[in-house]
């Protein structure tokens, strides 16, 4: 069992999904969750032998629908119905990675046994992700609100044989890839449609997944600034722990410490500067990467909640001997986690941008735009405007989706989140984000060499020689384009412990 990671009531951590899949976890129900699923699953079907009142979705319409009563001979065609019919997604395809995050929060969601599913259905779905099996779901079609409606209609449509799936990188039919694999189609029954579709893991797992970009983006950003402050001869005295410690937001006293450590050890952060100030985008650092650095920590909490938590409804308390139609499917809290996310990365494009200019300009004993003979040589003025760009892309993305919302289902559903676009624009901005900070790199250790012999740190030095293997110095103008995607690649493929990632910013050391 060493190579499963076994689905409980036990919360769900970031560490722990990314360790599932860094490590190519298979998963399986606890007897506890087997239990669970069980017992709501009892409840229900006797619920409905047992009482003839309307219980919304179960034995009626859906949204606006709400009242019409279904047969109990329909029950599953209802259901089956549901699925088909809310499958209106569009757009670009979800990357798989994002597919098996929801696979496996939406596997969690079901666990808790307050769904009304069979366990079939529920092991159907951990075949899927264990098989390495991915639904065809689409970037656009939910608002956010009856919970990801469209994305998760998708992601159900293979478990009744209908759509299509990719399993090692070849495209099927649903209906094949379950012949392949001698699996029967799942028959739903009563509510199962429903707690398949309402649910905000399409949300949810775009949430994890760029809390683990945004994580790994924001530490690049730290290192790379860190070259870019010793390249522009810049001074460390506004990352003294005492200026912090009089302002002692986490986030910024962890960034402080962090370049302290990172510039331990350089000649050219230790000689004597002519100048007694930097500009903001050096000597802001701290207070702008840390205040990133805390609104992560903001979005884990929320995301954390959310994927440890029953999002479906109607929800069934069959201890309590109730079923309750509530809203656990609304997106809010999410949209707004989403959203902030999305204004702190942007912040941390916009202020490296600022970076990049300064070491371009010719100032401080720097060529301008970094190379030799600047007249016939361009040298490093575009990628200045790369930079600009993107991050004025970014601002555009970076506009609250949350503040938005839409009438929909005959005026049922009067308030939607809007969280769906807040994810998926999220995904963008991060990718602008890393090529940023990668154009960045490029300039600050273009910028360096023209400060030999004198030496960064160590830590740095190291950081810098493994990149020069990909991206040389430039001594006379060429095509920037293959440069700036190198540097792309180098900085995704920078293998950084999980552990350091999230390591808490409240986790300072003692006073």
């Amino acid at each position: 069992m060493d190579n499963y990671h076994i689905i409980s009531s036990e919360a769900l951590d970031i560490v722990t999904i990314y360790n599932i899949f860094y490590e190519n976890k298979k998963l399986k129900l606890s007897e506890a969750s087997i239990s669970n699923i069980q017992k709501c699953k009892a409840y229900l079907e006797h619920k409905l032998a047992k009482e003839k009142k309307p219980m919304y979705g179960i034995n009626t319409g859906f949204g606006s629908l709400y009242n019409v009563k279904i047969s109990d001979t329909d029950l599953s065609q209802l259901q089956e119905n549901l699925v088909m019919s809310h499958a209106c997604g569009t757009g670009e395809r979800v990357p798989e990675s994002i597919v098996k995050v929801m696979l496996l929060l939406k596997i969690q969601s079901l666990s808790y046994g307050h769904s009304g599913v069979q366990l079939e259905t529920v092991n159907r779905l951990i075949d899927f992700f264990n098989n390495d099996i991915f639904p065809f779901v689409f970037t656009q079609g939910s608002l956010g609100a009856s919970g990801d409606l469209a994305p998760l209609a998708h992601l159900a449509l293979p478990l009744l044989g209908k759509g299509k799936v990719v399993h090692n990188n070849e495209e099927y039919e649903a209906e094949s890839i379950l012949n392949e694999f001698n699996w029967k189609p799942v028959k739903l029954e009563a509510k199962e449609g429903l707690a398949l579709l309402n649910g905000t893991q399409f949300m949810s797992a775009y949430g994890v997944y760029l809390l683990l970009m945004s994580h790994k983006t924001s530490y690049l950003a730290d290192i790379i600034a860190s070259i870019s402050l010793d390249a522009f001869d810049g001074r460390l005295d506004p990352f003294h722990d005492l200026v912090h410690a009089v302002r002692p937001h986490p986030g910024q006293r962890k960034v402080a410490r962090r370049f302290n450590e990172f510039l331990k050890g350089s000649e050219l952060i230790a000689r004597e500067k002519e100048h007694v100030q930097d500009p903001y985008s050096f000597r802001c650092i701290p207070q702008v990467h840390g205040a990133t650095k805390d609104t992560l920590d903001f979005v884990e909490k929320v995301i954390l909640t959310e994927i440890n938590s029953v999002t479906d409804n109607p929800n069934i308390f069959h201890e309590e001997d109730l079923i309750i139609s509530g809203g656990n499917f609304h997106g809010q809290p999410l949209a707004l986690a989403l959203d902030y996310l999305k204004i702190a990365m942007a912040e941390i494009g916009n202020i490296s941008e600022r970076r990049v200019f300064q070491l371009v300009s010719g100032l401080r004993g720097l060529p301008a735009f970094l190379v030799d003979n600047p007249g016939l040589n361009s040298g490093f003025m575009i990628p200045q405007y790369t930079a600009a760009s993107i991050v004025s892309a970014n601002k555009q993305m970076a506009t609250p989706a949350s503040v938005d919302s839409i009438v929909s289902s005959n005026g049922q559903e009067d308030h939607v989140s809007m969280g769906a676009n807040a994810a998926t624009q999220a995904f963008t901005l991060v990718k602008n984000v890393d090529r940023v900070i990668a154009i960045e790199l490029m300039n600050a250790a273009q910028a360096l060499e023209f400060r030999r012999p004198l030496k960064t740190s160590p830590l740095l030095e190291s950081f810098l020689e493994q990149y020069r293997k990909v991206v040389p110095f430039i001594k006379a103008d060429e095509v920037l384009h293959d440069s700036i995607e190198a540097s792309i690649q180098f900085l995704k493929n920078v293998d950084i412990e999980i552990e350091e990632l999230f390591l808490n910013s409240y986790d300072l050391k003692s006073e």
